[in-house]
């Protein structure tokens, strides 16, 4: 099971002002109109993990935007909108067992999203590769891409571009040999 990251932060770390707010990512646009990637990365994936917050704010954009299936970690949902039958469902148990049950379930590849799921990937030594757009903004405070995490893991960079003036983009894959 590959499990993959593909998310924005600021310069001083954050995904999300602290009341989880995505405003300064609105400053950002691809002066192509493009995604920056997200599509193409979304082509390799064939399920999303993501927590209960992400969630949340996902269901505040609207229009349900992904093409396939989410899976949202959560103890305290009950049940998920009606709306997202077939779209999405709940998992509940511990993360280190997450890939194994996905997989079980004919999933070969993961995108993990929001920042307590990803650092639980990672404390768990989980997470393959990550993509990670920087955006050269101080927030000052917010949720914190990684924080403490509780693990030692080496990446190595495979590739960094400037994609625009407002936002750089570096691709991290984890290395196997420790250092």
């Amino acid at each position: 099971m590959k499990c993959s990251v593909f998310i924005a932060c600021s310069l001083d770390g954050f995904i999300a002002g602290k009341d989880g707010s995505l405003e300064w990512l609105a400053s950002v646009n691809s002066p192509e109109g493009g995604d920056f990637g997200y599509g193409d990365f979304m082509k390799t994936v064939d399920a999303i993990v993501m927590g209960r917050k992400t969630f949340e704010t996902v269901l505040g954009f609207g229009e349900w935007p992904y093409g396939v299936p989410v899976f949202v970690l959560s103890d305290t949902l009950a049940s998920l909108p009606e709306n997202l039958k077939g779209k999405a469902g709940l998992l509940r148990g511990p993360v280190s067992s997450i890939p194994a049950t996905l997989a079980a379930r004919g999933f070969a590849s993961l995108y993990v999203d929001g920042g307590s799921t990803i650092r639980a990937f990672l404390r768990e030594g989980l997470i393959d590769e990550m993509t990670v757009s920087t955006v050269p903004v101080l927030l000052g405070d917010g949720i914190p891409l990684f924080g403490e995490t509780g693990a030692h893991a080496w990446f190595e960079v495979e590739s960094s571009a400037r994609l625009s003036p407002l936002l750089c983009q570096t691709r991290y894959r984890r290395r196997t040999d420790g250092a």
